[in-house]
């Protein structure tokens, strides 16, 4: 996890989106998925910061007390230029037709890669908490890893989709 950290600290333009969202004070608000996967991959082929499609804020609520709604309305005064992406991930088992998502990183866990399921948070004292429910040595040795939570059919529409193998030559889908 100290990697991720460092890494974060040396982005200036990763930091601040940290800021943007810690500036939301919701407890239970992260920056996950590419944002932190194509930083990692980005570094371990030495390539410049790849642009970002979107920048994925995922948050549990389960009582619903903010929507999804409010929040990216919030982000997208703070950052127009981003394209912002929010999930409140109490409500995704719906959409995913699995069981309640107990937390964040319950509901990460189910994610189609283990690679992409980490999510960071900048804390009040400046703290980066990072929840990594699968670890990211995968993610740091280049690999592409399939969550037998999903089916292998979703997995390898990403891999096709995403192009990531194409953008990041070095990659290896996990045996």
């Amino acid at each position: 996890m100290h990697r991720i950290k460092e890494l974060l600290r040396d982005d200036p333009y990763r930091y601040q989106i940290l800021q943007w969202v810690a500036n939301l004070h919701q407890s239970e608000c992260y920056v996950a998925a590419g944002f932190i996967r194509n930083m990692v991959w980005d570094h371990l082929h030495g390539f410049c910061r790849t642009a970002l499609n979107d920048v994925d804020v995922i948050y549990f609520d389960p009582l619903s007390t903010v929507t999804e709604k409010e929040l990216l309305a919030r982000l997208n005064s703070a950052a127009p230029m981003l394209n912002w992406q929010v999930k409140n991930q109490a409500l995704m088992h719906i959409r995913n037709s699995d069981k309640p998502y107990l937390s964040i990183a319950d509901a990460i866990d189910f994610w189609p890669e283990k690679e992409t399921a980490v999510a960071v948070k900048l804390e009040g004292n400046e703290e980066i908490t990072v929840i990594a429910p699968f670890g990211v040595e995968s993610l740091f040795a280049g690999l592409i890893s399939h969550n037998p939570k999903r089916t292998k059919a979703v997995f390898s529409a990403r891999i096709q989709t995403k192009q990531w193998l194409e953008k990041w030559p070095d990659l290896m889908l996990a045996k």
